[in-house]
C-alpha cells in the first residue's frame, strides 16, 4: 500500500507549510525554486524577490532534512546523508500537490534534474532547469565533470554520507568563472556539505533501469521548458546540458536551450545572478504571464539572440 496524501504533507517542514499556504491565499502564479547539492534553499532568495517584484508568489522548499542555515548544515554534516533523488522529488512533489494553482518550477544543477523530473510528472506549468544534472539517456561524461564530481564519486562509503567541498574543490566546480575574492565570499555563505546518494544515482543511471534518476520526456502534460548553460561551467558543460535538451526535444512542447556567455556553475549565486534570472522570468513570463499585473521588469521581447548550427542561443 502506497504511503498517503495526507502522511506526505504531514513531512513538510513549518516553513514549507507556511509558505504554501501564503500561494493559495494570495491567488498568485505561483514559483517553485528547487536548489542542487552543496546548496540550501537559501540560496534562492533574491531570485524569490525579483521573482515576487514581478508579480508572482515564490516557494523555496528545501530537500527532506536540510537545515535552516548554512552554519547549521556545516556543524550538522550528517543531517542530509541518505537524500535519494526518489525521496527528494516525492517530498517536493508533495509540496506542489498542496498547492491550488499548477507551479512554474526553476531548478539548478541537481534541482534541474528535480525540476525536469517533476514536469515529466505534469506538476509543471513551465520549467526552467539551470546547468541541470543528468539524467538516464545522457549519456555526455566529459572530465571536468567527473573532476567537479570526484570529491563524492572517489569513495563508494560516500553514497552514505554528506560531503563537504574544499575550497579549491568548490572553486573547480561552482566558482571557476568569477574573481578569487568573491569565489572565496561564496565559498563562506552557501557552501554546505551534499549527500552523496544522488551523485552515485546520476553517475549509474545508464547502467540501471530502474533509476530513480529518469526522467519522462514523452509525458504531453510536461508544458514548455527552458534549459539554460553556463558556457564556462565545469559540473555541468554545455554537452551535458545539450544532451538532456536533445533528450527533451522528443516531446510535444516547447523546449529551448540557451547558454549564457562567461558563466560557471555559480551563475544562480554570483553576482551575475540577476542576468540569469531575468532570461528565466522571461520565459516563465511567456507561458505564465503574473496575474494583472504590470512589471517594471525588463522586458525582453527586443533582447537580441543568435543561434548557431548546434541550436546554441546566447543572449546579448
Amino acid at each position: 500500500m502506497g504511503t498517503s496524501a495526507s502522511s506526505l504533507a504531514g513531512s513538510l517542514t513549518a516553513g514549507e507549510r507556511e509558505q504554501i499556504q501564503r500561494a493559495n491565499v494570495s491567488g498568485l502564479q505561483p514559483v517553485v525554486f528547487v536548489h542542487g547539492l552543496w546548496l540550501l534553499a537559501g540560496s534562492w532568495q533574491r531570485w524569490a524577490e525579483a521573482f515576487e517584484e514581478a508579480g508572482y508568489i515564490a516557494l523555496t522548499p528545501g530537500w527532506p532534512g536540510d537545515p535552516a542555515t548554512a552554519a547549521e548544515a556545516n556543524a550538522h554534516p550528517d543531517a542530509m546523508a541518505g537524500q535519494t533523488v526518489g525521496q527528494v522529488a516525492d517530498h517536493l512533489s508533495t509540496v506542489i500537490s498542496q498547492l491550488e494553482r499548477k507551479p512554474a518550477l526553476i531548478g539548478h544543477s541537481f534541482g534541474g534534474l528535480l525540476a525536469q523530473l517533476l514536469a515529466g510528472r505534469g506538476q509543471s506549468h513551465v520549467t526552467v532547469a539551470i546547468d541541470p544534472a543528468p539524467f538516464r539517456g545522457v549519456l555526455s561524461l566529459p572530465l571536468s565533470a567527473l573532476k567537479a564530481s570526484w570529491p563524492v564519486l572517489g569513495s563508494l562509503s560516500n553514497r552514505r554520507r554528506a560531503v563537504g567541498l574544499t575550497y579549491e574543490q568548490f572553486r573547480f566546480a561552482f566558482a571557476n568563472a568569477v574573481p578569487d575574492e568573491e569565489a572565496q565570499a561564496l565559498f563562506a555563505e552557501f557552501a554546505v556539505p551534499a549527500p552523496g546518494a544522488p551523485l552515485f544515482q546520476a553517475a549509474t543511471a545508464n547502467l540501471n533501469p530502474w533509476t530513480q534518476a529518469q526522467v519522462d520526456t514523452l509525458n504531453q502534460e510536461r508544458g514548455p521548458l527552458l534549459i539554460i548553460s553556463g558556457q564556462m561551467d565545469n559540473t555541468v558543460p554545455w554537452t551535458v546540458a545539450n544532451a538532456a535538451y536533445r533528450q527533451q526535444l522528443l516531446n510535444p512542447g516547447h523546449t529551448e536551450i540557451v547558454e549564457i556567455p562567461g558563466r560557471g556553475h555559480s551563475l544562480v549565486i554570483d553576482r551575475g545572478w540577476r542576468e540569469v534570472a531575468d532570461a528565466a522570468l522571461a520565459f516563465v513570463r511567456r507561458y505564465a504571464a503574473p496575474d494583472a499585473f504590470d512589471s517594471a521588469y525588463l522586458d525582453y521581447v527586443d533582447t537580441p539572440v543568435h543561434e548557431d548550427e548546434d541550436r546554441r542561443v546566447t543572449v546579448s
